[in-house]
């Protein structure tokens, strides 16, 4: 299928690596002008050389922290330098260190709310403008599948995710009329470096093996395995079509079924 966005100018966030990477690379393999972001320079670099080699869409990269102050208008420089304007913003975050409720300190939460919504928020709110003018845009924010079914040992994550599933549903009905879309999208146990450590952390508290640990966490999804980067990706780049114009303001699972919730 022609998602119908080639040539479209798409950000998207921490992309370096994991979830972000896969998502850059399936909207680029559309044709898309992609500009990744995130703190590893060489990483960033070396996924573009390998998304321009396709040569299929265009990749450009810059350093942006999203614990930065100045994060916002680093990127929005860098938006307007690169790629001229944004047509789609893919609004990805690393997750919070795991943790239960009495280890979510004042200090963490605050720090993690920075990061995790109101860069995200605020982001949005200043590139929202060129989108309403051109009657066209996609918002995909990537959360996880603990905003609808808390995860054990991930406090802050189930805390803060939650807020972004409000927003982006609130947002949806703001911008509707422009035709701009904002959904959020929910990974389950996708296989990246993040499903890695967090495993490795469950493995250690509980003293089992981390084949041990993945075992019983495959048992539980429906489809019996991790999902994988191409995936994920593949259902970010259907919901930055054209094609999905009519699908706005809706909470998409990527989890194989692993939630229990209708």
């Amino acid at each position: 299928m022609d998602l119908g966005i080639k040539g479209r100018r798409a950000l998207v966030l921490a992309s370096s690596r994991g979830l972000g990477h896969g998502i850059a690379v399936a909207l680029a393999r559309e044709g898309a002008h992609v500009l990744l972001c995130g703190r590893s320079g060489e990483t960033l670099e070396a996924n573009c050389r390998a998304i321009n080699a396709e040569g299929n869409g265009k990749a450009d990269w810059i350093w942006a922290d999203l614990s930065d102050e100045n994060f916002v208008e680093t990127v929005t420089a860098a938006v307007q330098a690169k790629l001229g304007g944004v047509d789609i913003l893919v609004n990805n975050t690393g997750g919070p260190t795991p943790g239960t409720t009495q280890e979510m300190t004042s200090e963490k939460l605050e720090t993690y709310f920075f990061s995790m919504v109101l860069r995200v928020v605020t982001l949005t709110n200043v590139l929202l403008p060129s989108m309403k003018e051109q009657g066209w845009g996609r918002i995909l924010t990537v959360a996880s599948s603990g905003v609808i079914e808390p995860i054990g040992n991930l406090a802050l994550s189930n805390t803060l995710r939650p807020a972004l599933a409000g927003w982006s549903k609130t947002l949806a009905t703001e911008v509707a009329r422009f035709g701009i879309t904002s959904n959020l999208l929910l990974p389950g146990s996708i296989l990246t470096s993040r499903t890695d450590d967090l495993d490795g952390a469950a493995a250690k508290r509980t003293g089992k093996s981390l084949e041990e640990i993945r075992a019983v966490k495959q048992a539980a999804i429906p489809v019996g395995r991790y999902g994988t980067v191409e995936e994920f990706a593949a259902t970010a780049a259907f919901l930055c079509s054209q094609q999905a114009s009519y699908i706005t303001g809706s909470l998409v699972r990527c989890d194989g079924g692993a939630a229990r919730s209708v």
